[in-house]
C-alpha cells in the first residue's frame, strides 16, 4: 500500500522557541491520529517539512499549514505516492542540527527556489539515516 508525501519550505514569522514547541506540540498530539507521520528541519530562517500518510490528510495539513499565518512564502516540493514511509514512527520528528541543508547565505541567495525534488528528499534522508529511524509499514 502506497502512502502520500509532501515536502513544502516556508519562512518563519516570529520564529522562537515557543511559537517552534507550539507547532511540534500541536503536530504530534494531532498526527497520530491521522495517520501522518513527519519530520521538520528548522531554524529562525526556514522551515523544511515532510508530511507522510493518507493523501486526504496529507492535503489537509498542507492547506491548514499554508494558512497559518506563522508560514510566508510557503512553497511546495514534493506531493506523491512513495511505497513507504521515510518517518514511520515519529509524529513529528524535530532536528534543530540542520547542518546539511542549505546555508544561511544560500537561503538568501534563494536556493529555496532553486531546489529539486531529489535535493530537498536528500535532506530527509540524511535525517532518516542519521536518527535511525525505520519505517513501520
Amino acid at each position: 500500500m502506497s502512502v502520500y508525501r509532501a515536502i513544502y519550505t516556508s519562512r518563519p514569522f516570529g520564529f522562537d522557541s515557543n511559537t517552534l514547541n507550539s507547532i511540534l506540540v500541536h503536530a504530534q498530539r494531532a498526527n497520530p491520529s491521522r495517520g501522518i507521520t513527519g519530520a521538520l528541519i528548522c531554524r529562525e530562517d526556514v522551515y523544511l517539512q515532510l508530511l507522510e500518510g493518507p493523501e486526504d490528510e496529507v492535503k489537509k495539513a498542507m492547506e491548514r499549514i499554508r494558512r497559518d499565518d506563522r508560514h510566508l512564502e510557503f512553497q511546495v516540493h514534493v506531493e506523491k505516492a512513495v511505497p513507504e514511509r521515510m518517518f514511520g514512527k515519529w509524529a513529528m520528528l524535530h532536528d534543530p542540527a540542520v547542518t546539511w541543508i542549505w546555508s544561511r547565505a544560500e537561503v538568501r541567495d534563494d536556493a529555496i527556489e532553486r531546489t529539486t525534488e531529489a535535493e530537498v528528499e536528500g535532506f530527509f534522508e540524511k535525517l532518516r539515516d542519521k536518527t535511525d529511524a525505520p519505517d513501520l509499514n
